[in-house]
């Protein structure tokens, strides 16, 4: 089955904790921590990947902590999971770091190809501002109607 890292899934809920303080509350890593019963270590590994990515930006000092570098609207799921993840490659002949020799002879490449980018652009969607209001399951049952439709 697919399954995102713990990196990743760590990230888009640390990047929702930061996102409920747009745009003026910065959010301290101990309160992302607390929150969403992270290790404090591995949190901060993840949030200067996100930061060197330009997804966040952070504030030193008392009163400081983690703000978004963006709106939330601006930020997609899809956008996260890149700088933390890399791209989607569901199989490992769709990884560019290892490619695929049978590509041309393979009755599945497509396939996993085409899916891949299903849920790439599903993500693209996804915004934290989706999270944060709660519109999230308006916008997948809108998609899940349409296909349903087809």
């Amino acid at each position: 089955m697919l399954k995102l890292s713990t990196k990743g899934q760590y990230g888009v809920r640390a990047m929702f904790e930061i996102a409920r303080g747009y745009p003026e509350k910065p959010v301290p890593i101990k309160e992302i921590s607390d929150k969403q019963a992270v290790s404090g270590a591995y949190l901060e590994q993840i949030l200067n990947r996100l930061r060197n990515g330009g997804l966040i930006k952070s504030i030193k000092g008392p009163g400081g902590g983690y703000l978004l570098s963006k709106k939330p609207e601006d930020i997609s799921i899809s956008s996260i999971l890149k700088e933390l993840e890399g791209p989607v490659a569901i199989t490992s002949c769709l990884d560019p770091e290892e490619g695929c020799v049978r590509v041309d002879g393979c009755v599945t490449y497509l396939l996993w190809k085409s899916l891949g980018e299903k849920i790439e652009a599903f993500l693209g969607t996804v915004t934290l501002k989706d999270l944060v209001d709660g519109t999230l399951l308006k916008k997948v049952s809108k998609g899940v109607k349409k296909s349903e439709n087809r």
